[in-house]
């Protein structure tokens, strides 16, 4: 598996990726992403930004999806909490999909491995990341945690109004 930095030529595949998510989310029940959230603007933007990413297999296919934005990220102006370090040197992940055709795999955990070592190696001036999911999303909270993220906060209807998420940081590096 590797990682690589999406262009435009990726949009239609991306935006197939997250469809097929917001489909797994909605077969098991989760009511996140189902609104128009996210949408190939949001891709589109996240694309020329450079803030979205593939997850390729060992046969070059995409698999996955994610994007990584810097500070300062909007959609934790209301956190109800407290962060572990007050910073503005954190980035966020945003938008993890693994297409259900490579669901099980162990994708979603590598992709996790694989940014969170990449940050502390080759980002010495990222000393947090942060993330968030809705409450309802059992088996995105295992991955968060398994891979060291605290829970920090909650997020109530940023996404959507009636909608609550769950929203974790973890320290990559000691402040200085």
């Amino acid at each position: 598996m590797h990682l690589t930095k999406a262009s435009m030529d990726d949009l239609n595949r991306i935006v197939e990726v997250l469809e097929d998510g917001k489909n797994q989310l909605a077969e098991r029940g989760v009511d996140q992403w189902q609104g128009d959230y996210p949408n190939p603007e949001q891709v589109k933007a996240d694309i020329e930004n450079g803030f979205a990413y593939l997850v390729h297999d060992s046969d070059h296919e995409t698999v996955g999806v994610f994007s990584i934005l810097p500070a300062p990220d909007h959609a934790y102006d209301e956190l109800d909490g407290k962060w572990l370090l007050e910073t503005d040197r954190y980035l966020t992940i945003h938008r993890v999909a693994i297409h259900s055709d490579h669901a099980g795999n162990g994708y979603a955990s590598r992709l996790f491995m694989d940014v969170i070592n990449f940050i502390k190696v080759h980002r010495e001036d990222i000393v947090s990341l942060r993330i968030d999911t809705h409450e309802d999303n059992h088996a995105m909270q295992h991955l968060i945690e398994k891979f060291g993220f605290k829970r920090v906060g909650t997020l109530h209807g940023v996404y959507r109004p009636e909608e609550t998420s769950y929203v974790y940081e973890m320290l990559t590096q000691e402040a200085k």
